[in-house]
């Protein structure tokens, strides 16, 4: 069975296709949205999702979120005194969505289609392939999330022909890609964005209102304060979309403390991350070669665009309104899926050619004479440039600059910058030449790029005929079936819980998380609550638990409202 999932930086979810489209499979607690949160306590026991969104609270050095944003980098986290890569907390997301689907669909998920961030590059979409095949899943295929946007609103199987702008704002990353749909062609025109924006950074501009009208220091607060403040922000990020003010609590030593934020201040303050959105939206056109004028629809997809104040900073800036008949945080899940079925030739399914672009710039680093005789190395050139429709070939034709040169280096870098010092490097080939004057001899430097992300290099030497080939696969970030194994043995220590006791785990989690935040009568009246929760589940009585459960949870459901 092939799977579509939505591997989010605050969220992430699974869908599969049936007979009527696809659908999103609930998790074990009934939820679509599992939250892309990993904990793992000093015993090695690994929580995933609300379970371990709720241990933030009480342990915040054994949680870790946001990763989405360090995939294909060093970065390590630290939990309970383990070492975790950012692909390896994902592979957990992972490997917790492909459980919930095997029960769920009563059958082995062994494969999955992963939709990323159109602007990923190659090192990103390689880690997120590395952290599905450490969950057991195979991942052949990668799919953009705005191409999945667009494959989940049904474009793919519309007459006319449209353009369409993508706008991709979700909890930690943001895309904006240009699409355009003709007969049965679904190309890609043009990709931009941040792999640093997204609905988080919106909530911590409400918690630096927060603390500045309050008079507070973040580094004045605890770690566990520092987290109860945070989630405090996103309650009143989100209760601010529908009134024109919202009172943000928050208790600081034993005092609680009280701000109004009004609309206008909450605006005025999101401005720079507003003006962030607009220049890859600019850029994106450039690059298609478009105006706002010649796009048909723009998609909104991502749960940060549910914000008031970036809808209507988008209306002002598209000068319509955008698309909005779906749920944004489950758009790409289902585009992911119907991506699956087709890769399975599903009957149901339209087959569409789906065309992607390369994000990111590939080139070489050249010499250039920048006066008569006088020459500077070290200069960047392009060779396939950022926003080409892939697969891709392209060849420069690259001269000697000295007299009787033997060799000649062709060093493998992406990006974006003048000078090759600035871009990233992929790797590098070593070619013989013929001696001779300079400018004689020449090499012929051809560039490869598939929708796998893999790309061949080619040099040929012009006059010999001598040619030299390799595959940039991004082998500091690569692993073979090997390692991937010895590291799946490495990581067997850690002690993921049966499912079916998820639920009493977060009643309990959260429980204790708001003992801990309560005082007097009413932390006596959890105490209560909490002690009877915890007879029923030594006792094992199935509708004992079940009985106790509902009444902790009415009491704490009372007790936050």
């Amino acid at each position: 069975m092939i799977v579509g999932i939505d591997l989010g930086t605050t969220n992430s979810l699974v869908a599969y296709y049936t007979e009527d489209g696809p659908r999103i499979i609930p998790n074990r607690l009934g939820k679509n949205l599992t939250p892309s949160v990993v904990s793992v306590d000093e015993e090695g026991n690994v929580y995933v999702g609300e379970t371990a969104r709720e241990r933030m609270n009480l342990y915040p050095d054994s949680v870790a979120q946001t990763f989405k944003r360090s995939m294909g980098t060093e970065r390590e986290y630290v939990l309970s005194g383990k070492h975790f890569k950012p692909e390896e907390l994902s592979s957990m997301v992972l490997r917790s969505l492909k459980e919930d689907a095997e029960v769920f669909l009563g059958e082995p998920v062994t494969e999955a289609v992963i939709s990323v961030p159109a602007y990923f590059d190659d090192k990103r979409r390689k880690a997120t392939k590395r952290a599905g095949e450490l969950a057991g899943l195979k991942v052949e295929r990668m799919i953009s999330e705005p191409t999945a946007a667009a494959v989940a609103y049904g474009l793919y199987d519309r007459t006319l022909d449209t353009r369409f702008l993508v706008f991709d704002l979700g909890g930690g990353t943001f895309d904006v890609s240009i699409l355009e749909l003709y007969h049965n062609i679904l190309e890609v025109r043009a990709v931009a964005g941040d792999n640093y924006l997204g609905g988080e950074d919106f909530t911590e501009v409400m918690e630096k209102l927060f603390l500045q009208k309050a008079k507070l220091q973040l580094s004045a607060l605890s770690e566990k304060e520092q987290v109860r403040l945070y989630r405090q922000a996103e309650k009143a990020k989100c209760a601010i979309n529908d009134s024109d003010r919202v009172t943000m609590s928050f208790r600081y030593k034993e005092e609680a403390l009280e701000q109004q934020i009004t609309y206008k201040e909450y605006e005025e303050a999101c401005e720079e991350l507003l003006m962030k959105i607009r220049e890859p939206v600019k850029k994106s056109l450039a690059d298609a070669g478009l105006r706002l004028s010649d796009i048909d629809e723009v998609l909104l997809i991502g749960g940060a665009t549910r914000l008031s104040v970036v809808r209507d900073f988008l209306i002002r800036l598209f000068r319509k309104f955008p698309d909005t008949k779906m749920n944004p945080d489950e758009t790409v899940a289902l585009g992911a899926a119907v991506q699956a079925a087709m890769k399975e030739r599903r009957e149901e399914v339209k087959e569409v050619i789906l065309t992607d672009v390369c994000s990111f710039t590939l080139g070489t680093e050249v010499v250039v004479e920048y006066e008569e005789g006088k020459y500077e190395d070290g200069r960047f050139c392009p060779i396939i440039e950022r926003n080409t429709v892939i697969p891709a070939s392209h060849t420069e034709r690259l001269y000697t600059v000295r007299d009787n040169q033997e060799k000649m280096r062709v060093r493998v870098l992406q990006g974006e910058s003048r000078f090759a010092r600035n871009n990233l490097f992929l790797g590098e080939l070593n070619i013989d030449i013929p001696k001779g004057p300079k400018g004689q001899e020449s090499i012929d430097v051809t560039y490869t790029y598939d929708i796998n992300s893999l790309l061949e290099v080619e040099v040929k030497v012009v006059s010999t005929g001598e040619a030299q080939k390799m595959i940039i696969k991004g082998e500091e970030n690569h692993m073979s079936e090997e390692e991937i194994k010895k590291r799946m043995e490495e990581l067997a220590y850690l002690k993921v819980q049966p499912r079916d006791y998820e639920e009493n785990r977060l009643v309990l989690l959260r429980a204790e998380r708001m003992y801990e935040e309560a005082l007097g009568d009413r932390r006596k009246k959890l105490d209560h609550y909490i002690t009877a929760f915890e007879a029923a589940l030594k006792k094992g009585d199935h509708d004992g638990i079940m009985d106790a459960r509902n009444e902790l949870n009415e009491i704490m459901e009372a007790e936050e409202d």
